[in-house]
Order: C-alpha cells, then structure tokens, then sequence
C-alpha cells in the first residue's frame, strides 16, 4: 500500500500578480503633427493576497484583465509626458482603487520611433522605428511615495580606431591572444540608472543620458571596454546632477581581422569576421564618491 507523505507546514512569502506584455502605442493628434508613444508594460500589485493563495478566496481582488484594462483606459486620459510618470498614476490608481491593494510595481519597454526623413525635415505623421530601447521600474509600498529606476538598451555603439588591448597577464598558459594597440571596438549598451531625488524630468534625464554615451564612447584611446564602461558612467553623473548612480554593461562583440593573405590579398583592419560568441563582457556600477 502506497503511503501518502503528510503535508508540510507553509507560509506564503512575497508575492505580486497583475499583467504582462500589454503592448501600447499613444498618437497624440492635437495638433497636425503628430507624436507616438510605444511601450510593452507589466504592472504587479503586492498587498494581502494570503486568502487568494492559501485558501482560494478571491474576495476583493482586483482581476488581471481590468489591470490589462486599466493601463489602456489611463493611458487616453492620462500618459502626458513620461513613462516613468504614467507608471506613478497605474500604482496610485490600483492602490486607491483595490481593496487589499497596498503597493506595487510598473516595468514598461519604450520603442523609440523617429520621424522619417522627407526633403530633409521630419514628416508629420510618419516615423521609422529605433533600434535603442528605452527602459524604467518604478515602485511603491504605498502608492503615494515612489522609487524610480530609468534605462535603456540595445545601443549598438562601434569605432573603427583609437582602441586597444595591451599590457594584460601574458606569461599565463592558455593565454593566447596577443596585445594590439590597434583595434575596431564594438558593443551593446545596457544601462540603468537610480535618481537622488524624488521627482526629476525623466524625459530629459533620459535624453541627456542618451546623448552622453555616445558623445563619451567617441571622445578617447580606449585601452579598454572597463575603462570606456569608466568613463561614460562617470560622463553621465557629470551631466546629470538627478542621478545618484548608473549601471552599465557592455560585452564586448568581437570583430576579427580576417586572413586574406592566403588569397594573395591584404588586409589594413578593412575586412572583419563579426564572431557572434563566446564574448567579453563587463559591468559595473559606476557611483558618485563622497
């Protein structure tokens, strides 16, 4: 006879629910030329849900289909300005409005879309889609104070001089590749960065941050993708005086000279095998001292 083992004494921990992958898209048509808004968002509550899990009472629960509801229905009357803001008002609403709602979260991804290009001025109501992602978590236990994280990813950043990899441990028995001073250095930029303030233009945060990853990952010999990683993190907090620290990471995405002297051809650092993996990569957060 098959024994049944007793069940074990248990105590539900932290958990949320709430929905994911709602994908939005805003047009703005006030005026003839008009603006678009992208996101994929998730929002997940946290409160008294014991009685959900443990003994399936569902009493006063706010359903995961009124929360896909909810962020389209604000997102017409509300959704003015940022993502980080629009977030705000979605944790505010499920917090005054769910009874055994007491904080929550709202991630959401940003795809960018620029206005194409026509007789060299933007069209009014036609956009190309962005390959840099533009990314944010906001949070709070109480729906009325919140802690906002901003980010972005999938920047595709290369340049074809001024990089090296050189003075590293050598005399070591499976080291193999050999120094240069003379490299094409390319990445993926992830980041995300914490405010020191409670409320900031995140729409302008994140412009400014944008623009100076860029504008730093240009400006220097990079004896290395850390030192770069370095230096734009530390170029960031130098323009963005909202922003208490950053985190980046940036793998290393390996363009290999090619051997075409076996073809009888040359090759100046013009032909290169773009290796998918294995790759560097490295992270860090990049903090303000003192």
């Amino acid at each position: 006879m098959t024994q049944t083992q007793p069940t074990v004494s248990a105590r539900l921990g932290a958990n949320n629910y709430g929905k994911a992958e709602v994908n939005l898209m805003k047009v703005r048509r006030d005026t003839p030329r008009h603006e678009v808004r992208e996101l994929q968002v998730r929002v997940a509550m946290t409160g008294d849900f014991d009685a959900a899990h443990t003994r399936g009472d569902n009493t006063d629960l706010i359903a995961t289909d009124t929360v896909r509801n909810t962020i389209y229905g604000l997102a017409k009357e509300g959704f003015g300005s940022s993502p980080e803001e629009f977030g705000k008002e979605l944790i505010a609403h499920f917090v005054r409005t769910g009874p055994k709602v007491t904080g929550g979260f709202m991630e959401f991804t940003e795809y960018l879309w620029e206005r194409l290009q026509v007789g060299g001025e933007g069209h009014n109501h036609a956009f190309v889609r962005q390959m840099p992602r533009r990314t944010g978590r906001v949070e709070s236990e109480d729906g009325q104070t919140f802690r906002v994280t901003s980010g972005l990813e999938n920047l595709y950043v290369l340049k074809t001089t001024e990089s090296g990899w050189a003075n590293y441990l050598l005399n070591e028995r499976f080291t193999t590749l050999p120094e240069t001073h003379e490299r094409l250095m390319a990445t993926f930029v992830t980041a995300r960065w914490e405010y020191n303030e409670s409320q900031a233009d995140y729409d302008a945060v994140w412009q400014r941050v944008y623009r100076q990853l860029q504008e730093t990952f240009t400006d220097h010999y990079s004896p290395s993708l850390q030192n770069t990683l370095f230096r734009m993190g530390q170029a960031v907090l130098t323009r963005c005086p909202e922003i208490s620290r950053i985190w980046l990471q940036m793998p290393n995405k390996h363009h290999l000279q090619y051997n075409l002297e076996r073809f009888g051809l040359s090759n100046n650092l013009e032909i290169f095998h773009v290796d998918p993996e294995p790759y560097g990569l490295m992270e860090a957060w990049v903090e303000r001292a003192g």
